[in-house]
């Protein structure tokens, strides 16, 4: 089937395929305005060296920086995305999905904070109570530990959270999703109708085994062999035929033939009984031939 005809069957069938593609337009409006529009709000942080450290470089702690600062950013990062710090944070008012984690082509400790939501002016709000709270984890980390105020690790914000950007990738997967759907159905319908319609009411199409003698004939018993018909018993040479004993010709006995007629003259027969001469008084006992004389010398 190329593009004209399948041109043609959408024309024949618009009463099909038109509701569909309305429908399909509905579901992408629905899809349009219930599922909601996400923001996202993010700020850049990084761990910094000791006062006790940098004392060297004169107190700048970017000329210090270790590799041990790596592991202590990871493991933050990890503190932060447990089920203690979610709930932490919801009591202390973040709403929406926050994520922690090191930055992507990071050459030191450095942070990414995230936050995800709904509410536009909520998600700014919580990405900022996300910094403060992985401030205070770190202060925690190294309390536990008793280490002295001059040794401890600081965090700097690099990047403060930023304004919320709409996060529309996953809102037009679902409206692709629901469009391609609605479509592809519409049109299955529509030459579902245009195959009905060519096939008739009430018409069965066989199918091409029943073409070929798979139909109701073939399912049909096959006729019995019937015992061919017993042919005439085989005339043995020994016994004269039927014929000759019933015309008035006669053959001399087997007995009396000569050797050219066949094999069954080296097996003479038993002698018959001699029969008494006719006398001249007596006529010749011939049988009767119904009007047919034999010729004589036979």
């Amino acid at each position: 089937m190329d593009l004209a005809e399948i041109w043609r069957v959408m024309r024949r069938r618009w009463y099909v395929l038109i509701p569909g593609l309305v429908i399909t337009a509905a579901l992408a409006a629905a899809v349009h305005f219930l599922v909601p529009v996400e923001y996202q709000s993010q700020s850049t942080v990084t761990l910094l060296n000791s006062k006790k450290a940098t004392e060297a470089f004169d107190g700048n702690p970017f000329l210090s920086t270790q590799t041990s600062l790596t592991g202590m950013a990871d493991g933050l990062a990890r503190n932060l995305n447990s089920d203690g710090a979610v709930a932490d944070l919801k009591a202390l008012g973040l709403t929406g999905k926050h994520e922690a984690k090191i930055a992507d082509n990071a050459l030191g400790p450095f942070m990414w904070l995230t936050v995800t939501g709904t509410d536009r002016a909520a998600v700014l709000k919580s990405d900022e109570i996300l910094t403060k709270y992985a401030q205070k984890r770190l202060d925690d980390f190294q309390t536990q530990q008793t280490v002295r105020p001059e040794a401890m690790i600081r965090m700097a914000t690099i990047v403060p959270p930023q304004e919320p950007q709409a996060q529309t990738k996953s809102r037009i997967q679902f409206l692709v999703m629901a469009g391609a759907l609605g479509f592809v159905l519409s049109l299955v319908a529509t030459f579902f109708v245009e195959a009905r319609k060519r096939r008739g009411p009430g018409k069965h199409r066989p199918d091409p085994a029943e073409e070929q003698g798979d139909g109701p004939e073939a399912l049909a018993p096959e006729p019995e062999e019937r015992p061919a018909a017993p042919g005439p018993a085989p005339v043995s040479r020994t016994e004269e035929p039927a014929v000759e004993r019933t015309l008035g010709i006669r053959r001399p006995p087997s007995w009396a033939r000569s050797d050219q007629d066949g094999p069954a003259a080296a097996q003479p027969e038993a002698p018959q009984p001699v029969m008494a001469a006719p006398t001249t008084a007596e006529p010749l006992d011939e049988e009767s031939t119904h009007g047919h004389r034999p010729h004589t010398g036979q």
